[in-house]
């Protein structure tokens, strides 16, 4: 029977389960680093927390590991792309702590409109001058929450129930998801922070939602204004925040989490942690509790253990990186890969919020299993903006959740190809779509791009240009990358009718820069430019 090492303390109900299955499991809780270096090629998995790192030298070391289980959400302790390279399953628990994090957020809500810990710490000195802790109410207050997937979704229901006016920015959340929970959406951020006496976040952690609240949507925001943050450090701009908390604009701001966090195992002479914020009366600041109630530890352990079970078993499970896959799908592959590509090309190309995913198959695929790549499509499409990890067994749900409806149909009728994946997405204005095909065996094509026939491979890097059908747009597409030190792998232009409007694909052997693409899609002559990272 398989070994399984659990190196941090997580509750006793998972490692009882593994037990009870059978397992060898040992729990050498706080071991170093050194000591799992010595032991860890006896194992076929690991289970950790956050204090254990699972990087490259433990991974090269553990020649038998199979899978490696984190009891939580994040995976930052954890190599995934030396694990995907050997072909090791990495799994967690993203939806263990959601009542945890809501909850947390909530109660951070009172506490920062009543000064409830202010009034607390006052109480233990010996300062009970109520005057000085006069709080608001909630009720008819407007809140505006960031973000409406799982922990969003319970936070506006028990904000909803609070009395408070609930309004919502998700720009992927499609309406009817919003008249389910029964909230008015606001179509920019702006909107939100203008007409919000609250504001609490709950997306995730990106380059483009770091500092997502700094100086200027700070002073966009109500005088009065309060702040929740128990998603991830950085999405508040901590300096920007100290200085409208100083100046009287912001009245209160309640943190679990910080951009630069202290080690939270230290005692308290042996801290070192600074930050100005907790030099203000007007800041809550806790040691990031958001998952740290009994039940999510439960929840959590038991769910990675039995997503290690399953793995062991060799069982398809929810996967931060590929799954195992039972039987040999060398041939459903290079269909897997074009349907993750196809899926992935939406929002990195659009902005308007779809509602419905066709999946059509043609040709040979007709006679294929086609739910691998259905989930490889919606796996895609997600995993550009989805605020957790994404894999081929949560991806239905996770669509399902923004309430997008999925439909699949297959037709053995096609004229010019073997085979056909053709991607439909259907919005307010309209529907688009792109096609891919597999030549040969593995030669991935991309036929179709909302209307514009193309013969193109899809690269890890690829800009896709929308232009006026006028020359002269090649060269100065060209001598622009050309300027920036970019290359050009190949390039393939394409019109519906003449002296109209074309389309691009550019393949370039490295990352475009922000800058770069603006000053493309600044060029006389473009209408649109986007980087399309496959």
């Amino acid at each position: 029977m398989a070994k399984i090492i659990v190196t941090d303390k997580m509750a006793t109900n998972g490692i009882d389960y593994l037990r009870s299955k059978g397992f060898e499991v040992d729990t050498p809780f706080g071991i170093s680093h050194e000591e799992l270096l010595e032991i860890i090629d006896k194992y076929d998995a690991i289970i950790v927390r956050s204090a254990t790192k699972v990087k490259k030298d433990v991974i090269d070391r553990g020649t038998n590991l199979k899978v490696i289980g984190r009891a939580g959400n994040g995976v930052d302790n954890i190599d995934v792309e030396a694990c995907t390279r050997r072909g090791i399953t990495v799994v967690n628990t993203p939806d263990g702590n959601t009542m945890a994090a809501a909850e947390m957020s909530v109660a951070l809500v009172y506490s920062v409109f009543r000064n409830i810990p202010q009034a607390y710490h006052a109480a233990k000195n010996n300062d009970f001058r109520r005057s000085k802790f006069v709080g608001e109410e909630l009720e008819g207050k407007v809140a505006g929450v960031i973000g409406l997937g799982k922990i969003g979704s319970v936070v506006v229901r028990k904000l909803t129930g609070a009395g408070m006016k609930v309004i919502g920015y998700d720009p992927y959340v499609t309406d009817e998801r919003i008249a389910q929970l029964g909230i008015t959406r606001m179509e920019t951020l702006d909107e939100l922070l203008q007409v919000s006496d609250l504001i609490t976040i709950h997306i995730p952690k990106s380059p483009e939602s770091k500092n997502l609240i700094g100086a200027r949507e700070l002073a966009l925001c109500k005088k009065g204004v309060r702040i929740i943050n128990v998603a991830r450090g950085g999405m508040v701009d901590e300096k920007a925040l100290y200085d409208a908390l100083v100046s009287g604009h912001v009245a209160g701001a309640a943190l679990d989490v910080q951009e630069a966090e202290p080690n939270f195992n230290k005692a308290p002479e042996d801290q070192d942690y600074k930050n100005p914020l907790l030099d203000l009366d007007k800041v809550i600041m806790t040691p990031h509790l958001g998952a740290s109630t009994k039940e999510a530890s439960l929840n959590c352990s038991l769910g990675v253990s039995k997503n290690v079970e399953a793995v062991l078993s060799g069982e398809l499970v929810g996967a931060v990186n590929m799954p195992p896959i039972t039987g040999d799908l060398s041939e459903l592959k290079p269909y897997v890969t074009l349907g993750e590509k196809l899926g992935a090309i939406y929002y990195q190309a659009e902005k308007e919020r779809v509602h419905k995913i066709e999946i059509i198959y043609s040709g040979d695929l007709a006679d294929k299993p086609t739910k691998l790549i259905t989930l490889s499509v919606v796996k895609g499409f997600l995993s550009v903006v989805s605020e957790s990890e994404i894999n081929y067994v949560n991806a239905k749900l996770k669509l399902s959740e923004m309430g997008v409806e999925l439909v699949e149909s297959k037709s053995s009728q096609l004229e010019k190809y073997a085979n056909l994946i053709t991607v439909k997405f259907y919005r307010k204005s309209n529907s688009i779509s792109v096609s891919g095909t597999v030549f040969a065996k593995d030669a991935i094509r991309i036929v179709d791009f909302f209307g514009y026939t193309l013969d193109f491979e899809p690269t890890s890097h690829v800009l896709a240009l929308q232009n006026k059908d006028v020359p002269g747009i090649i060269g100065k597409v060209g001598t622009l990358l050309g300027a920036n030190d970019i290359n050009i792998a190949a390039m393939q232009w394409s019109r519906s009718t003449k002296g109209n409007k074309a389309v691009s694909f550019v393949s370039v052997d490295g990352e475009v820069s922000d800058d770069v693409l603006k000053k493309l899609a600044g060029l006389d002559g473009i209408m649109k430019a986007s980087r399309l990272n496959f």
